[in-house]
């Protein structure tokens, strides 16, 4: 959320005419926010670009323009890298178990 801040108060001000900078220190309560962020429309600066980081769709992905490409890859890198340890060592795991139950099993 703090990488995209800038989208965010973007979206803010064009969607709902607030200005966070004046909102937040005026005390606007985190409830309040939360609200208003999740109802974030895809006409903003910030619905735009989570568009974009989530279409999965192949047909829609052979049109993105190079920017949009980017915008994907980057955040798609980005969360690749968020894998914990553990979690990469449970894949490791799974993955040489299935090797050996495909092989027949540890004594196969």
């Amino acid at each position: 959320m703090i990488d995209d801040f800038d989208l965010i108060v973007s979206s803010f001000q064009s969607q709902y005419g607030l200005r966070l900078s004046k909102e937040i220190p005026a005390g606007m309560p985190w409830d309040e926010f939360s609200d208003l962020l999740s109802g974030i429309g895809p006409d903003t600066a910030l619905g735009r670009i989570v568009a974009i980081r989530a279409e999965e769709d192949e047909e829609i992905l052979k049109h993105f323009t190079p920017e949009q490409r980017r915008i994907r890859r980057e955040w798609r890198n980005k969360q690749a890298m968020k894998v914990s340890e553990e979690d990469r060592d449970k894949f490791l795991e799974a993955m040489k178990q299935a090797f050996i139950d495909m092989a027949g099993g540890a004594n196969g």
